[in-house]
C-alpha cells in the first residue's frame, strides 16, 4: 500500500511539473515570420545577381531572410503559362506582398 501511495505522489510531482513546463514552452514557440511571395517568369539562374541585390535592400531596411522575413520564390522557367498556378500558390501561402517581375508588355486587353 505504502508503495502505491509514493508512485501517486511521484507521477502527481511529475505531471504536476509538466502542467508547468507546458505553457512555458508554449511561448517559447516562435511566430511566424511574416512572408514576401517572389515572382518571376524565368530561372533563378537568369536572376540571381538581381536576388542579391533585393536581398541587399531588404537588409538595409532591417529585413534579413530567415531571421524576421521569409521569402517564397516562384520561377515560371520561361513557360508563361505557369504564371497564374505560381501566383496562386502565393495566395494560399498568405503572402504580406508579393513582388514581380513581369513587364508591361504582359498585361493588356
Amino acid at each position: 500500500m505504502a508503495n502505491y501511495i509514493e508512485r501517486r505522489k511521484f507521477l502527481a510531482t511529475l505531471l504536476g511539473g509538466a502542467a508547468v513546463a507546458w505553457p512555458l514552452a508554449a511561448g517559447a514557440q516562435h511566430p511566424a515570420l511574416p512572408v514576401i511571395g517572389f515572382l518571376d517568369p524565368t530561372s533563378p539562374d537568369t536572376f540571381a545577381h538581381r536576388l542579391l541585390g533585393f536581398r541587399q535592400g531588404l537588409k538595409e531596411t532591417g529585413y534579413v531572410e530567415g531571421e524576421n522575413v521569409a521569402i517564397v520564390y516562384r520561377f515560371a522557367e520561361n513557360q508563361i503559362d505557369r504564371l497564374p498556378e505560381l501566383a496562386a500558390d502565393l495566395v494560399r501561402r498568405q503572402s504580406a506582398t508579393s513582388l514581380s517581375n513581369l513587364g508591361c508588355s504582359t498585361v493588356g486587353p
